[in-house]
């Protein structure tokens, strides 16, 4: 994806795992929605009767700008092996073959279940016809969200298209997480601080530790030193942020801190992911905030809660 400043944590732009749904067997999540959401808090909309720029939030839809993503294939059972494929159309119908580079790939596919696990964030290949595949099993029944992050060559700009996809089986429900801004993977220690606000912009800092000592050989992934993805808590809106700053040289190293600037769009809690690497291997931290901000934006009658960081 192409490296944001400034992006608006939209849906911060992964799954709160705290949505009705997630209590029920099989409960799905709408795949489509009246507002598409904008790549960046650059491109804001305006309310006619608020002077304030709003944020804007996309991933809710299987449709934006002329571009349609069609029905997704993949086994329909949980453990089974088989292929996961998809075709992108313009307006005419017609699937699309002409895609740009962004942060090194054609696409972006992230998938996660509806209760905030079994997240995956992969990039299948393009055939001549237009068919998006890759090789692929669902580890655990339930219903998914597959998103498809892509820039068009047509447009130039980067859309998030969505499905709902079922994978059958015995379903058990994740427990809903608390909020957290602190996570323990394959060994690394991966802290978060910072405010995430709906109401004004603000700076959320990584910081990856191992054995107490801080890690300073976290290497490039996807062309910047980390990837965090989030959803919204209710519609699981999507956004995809990348840190403040350049672009790294190839073969560089930084860390342990990475910063991401971000806005949510409406104050409530978000589920966030982080990916990555260290020694060629890429991992993925977890983390739930609650944005504060106007009790008014969203969610009526939920009092502004700051995320304690």
């Amino acid at each position: 994806m192409k490296v944001p400043v400034k992006l608006g944590l939209f849906g911060l732009g992964l799954a709160a795992l705290y949505i009705a749904s997630f209590a029920t067997a099989g409960a799905v999540v709408p795949s489509h929605s009246a507002a598409a959401w904008a790549q960046s808090t650059e491109e804001h909309v305006m309310d006619s009767n608020d002077t304030q720029p709003a944020v804007s939030v996309q991933g809710l839809s299987m449709e934006q700008d002329g571009f349609l993503l069609g029905e997704i294939s993949s086994p329909g059972m949980a453990g089974q092996e088989g292929t996961l494929a998809f075709t992108i159309s313009d307006a005419k119908g017609t699937p699309v073959t002409d895609f740009e580079d962004s942060h090194e790939k054609k696409l972006h596919l992230i998938v996660v279940r509806t209760d905030g696990t079994e997240f995956r964030h992969v990039h299948p290949t393009l055939d001549a016809l237009g068919v998006w595949s890759l090789p692929w099993k669902w580890n655990a029944a339930g219903s998914y969200r597959v998103y498809a992050d892509i820039v068009p060559a047509a447009t130039g700009q980067n859309i998030t298209l969505t499905r709902t996809v079922q994978a059958a089986g015995e379903f058990a429900p994740a427990t809903p997480a608390l909020i957290s801004a602190a996570d323990t993977v394959d060994g690394y220690n991966v802290d978060l601080t910072g405010t995430l606000s709906a109401s004004e912009q603000g700076l959320l800092t990584v910081s990856v530790s191992r054995d107490g000592e801080s890690v300073t050989t976290l290497e490039p992934y996807l062309g910047a030193y980390g990837h965090l993805v989030a959803l919204r808590e209710g519609d699981l809106a999507y956004l995809h942020v990348h840190p403040e700053g350049e672009e790294p040289r190839r073969g560089a190293v930084s860390g342990p801190d990475v910063t991401f600037m971000t806005e949510a769009p409406t104050p409530g809690r978000y589920l966030l992911y982080l990916d990555f690497q260290v020694d060629g291997q890429v991992h993925t931290a977890q983390f739930v905030l609650t944005a504060t901000g106007p009790a008014t934006s969203a969610h009526p009658g939920e009092p502004a809660e700051n995320s304690g960081h």
